[in-house]
């Protein structure tokens, strides 16, 4: 591995031989004839090793360490030291000196320390590289939004984080449901523990049994060997279970046991397990509705539920809409190699204007698509699917079968707001109410 070296000492003839030696190794080399001249090379960058004598003027080798380590932690320092300073050298490795060397200088035995120290600190890099990509990927620079529903996501999330609490995240599919459940994980003190996800509408009962709690070898058909479940998998950590609503009543019964004495047993096992986790769940079911129609266990929802998050579709959001658009096109311009240097004012306009039925995860796609079939440098509303841009689409609302009144309430307030440009006087002349009748349904509604 070939590096910049900074050598350190004040006699000059240790200094050029050291530096005629490393220069062979293929190295670069800069030389310093005290403590006071290396600390402003160093602090010009680009140096990835510094030897350094101890006895020097003006700054001794030990306090030139200890002011490198202090500005730059992860840049390793290799001592020289004589054989009456063994004692100082072992004393600054305990400070951070990754080495140390006495003289006469060994140079075959030095080049192998520098050696040995530019891969340990490339190791060290990358580490912190990929902690830093892991932090950024989960940290809430992944969730896009400035709006002031997604705001109030970012405290609830900041606040439970830290706690062993349970969280039930509601929202309609699309919403990033998941990547909220991700960020509450990660921030965590569970955040370096075991995190597995469970997507329980994918599975039939009887594959979620044997998913969740694992299952003896000879359990059932085709069981040929024991197999270990999701929620022993999470032990210590955290377990996500999206789409909880669509489970049985029969698996509620014993999710809730698992909950409440936090022990199980595999299917076709006679053995207790105990497990220490903690569950995340998501559903875009209203779970209140399920329990008084008897699908759901209400001593189940209210374990489930000691902290929820309502994550609010994109339609409510519709600030955070120009942002996502840019984060995706310049994703995918990239991901697919293309030159794409913006959007015109009426595509994303159009794109705000769309309700967005499918949320993030349709408007992901969109772009997506766009990216991939454009031709030109700039995507303009030609590039838009029909549907998005449809003049139509601005002059009547739909309803889904089965939408309760609250909710149709809710919608038709929403819609009017979005047609009227956010003017509240014009929204509430068009549904023919007050003004303080429309404040007092917006505020009952939860619409920013």
């Amino acid at each position: 591995m070939k590096a910049k070296l900074l050598i350190v000492d004040d006699e000059k003839h240790i200094r050029e031989g050291l530096e005629k030696a490393l220069t062979l190794d293929g190295h670069e080399v800069e030389l310093a004839s005290d403590g006071k001249q290396a600390i402003d090379l160093i602090d010009e960058g680009g140096v990835d090793l510094v030897i350094t004598d101890l006895k020097m003027p003006k700054l001794s080798g030990e306090e030139l360490m200890k002011e490198t380590l202090e500005r730059h932690p992860y840049l390793p320092v290799i001592i020289l030291t004589g054989h009456g300073t063994i004692e100082n050298a072992v004393e600054a490795m305990r400070n951070g000196a990754y080495d140390y060397i006495t003289k006469p200088l060994n140079i075959d035995k030095l080049s192998l320390i520098v050696k040995r120290a530019l891969e340990n600190s490339s190791l060290k890099r990358q580490n912190r590289e990929l902690l830093n990509q892991l932090k950024k990927r989960y940290s809430f620079e992944s969730i896009i939004g400035k709006s002031a529903p997604m705001k109030k996501v970012f405290e609830t999330v900041e606040l439970v984080a830290p706690s062993r609490a349970n969280v039930l995240i509601y929202g309609e599919s699309g919403t990033g449901k998941e990547m909220i459940a991700d960020a509450i994980h990660h921030n965590s003190p569970r955040g370096k523990k075991p995190y597995v996800k469970v997507h329980c509408a994918a599975l039939p009962e009887t594959l979620l049994e044997s998913e969740l709690f694992g299952h003896e070898k000879g359990a059932f058909t085709g069981a040929i060997a024991r197999k270990r479940g999701r929620f022993e998998l999470a032990n210590q950590g955290t377990i996500f279970l999206d789409e909880i609503g669509e489970i049985s009543m029969q698996m509620q019964v014993k999710l809730l046991r698992v909950i409440q004495q936090r022990e199980f047993e595999r299917v076709g096992g006679e053995g207790l397990i105990k497990v220490d986790l903690r569950i995340i769940s998501a559903t875009n079911k209203n779970l209140k509705e399920e329990i008084e129609k008897g699908n759901f266990r209400e001593d189940l929802y209210y374990r489930l539920d000691v902290v929820s998050i309502q994550v609010p579709p994109l339609r409510e959001r519709k600030d955070d809409i120009p942002l996502m658009v840019h984060k995706f096109i310049e994703e995918f311009a990239q991901e697919n190699e293309k030159p794409i240097e913006g959007i015109t004012n009426g595509a994303l306009q159009a794109l705000v204007s769309y309700r967005w039925p499918g949320n993030v995860r349709e408007l992901r796609n969109v772009i997506e698509s766009v990216v991939v079939l454009i031709k030109n440098n700039i995507i303009s509303e030609q590039d838009m699917p029909a549907y998005i841009i449809a003049k139509d689409e601005q002059s009547s609302l739909k309803l889904s079968a089965g939408v309760s009144l609250p909710e149709a309430e809710r919608e038709l307030i929403l819609f009017t707001l979005e047609n009227s440009g956010g003017n509240k006087t014009k929204a509430a002349e068009t549904l023919k109410i007050g003004r303080k009748t429309l404040h007092r349904k917006l505020a009952e509604y939860g619409i920013a």
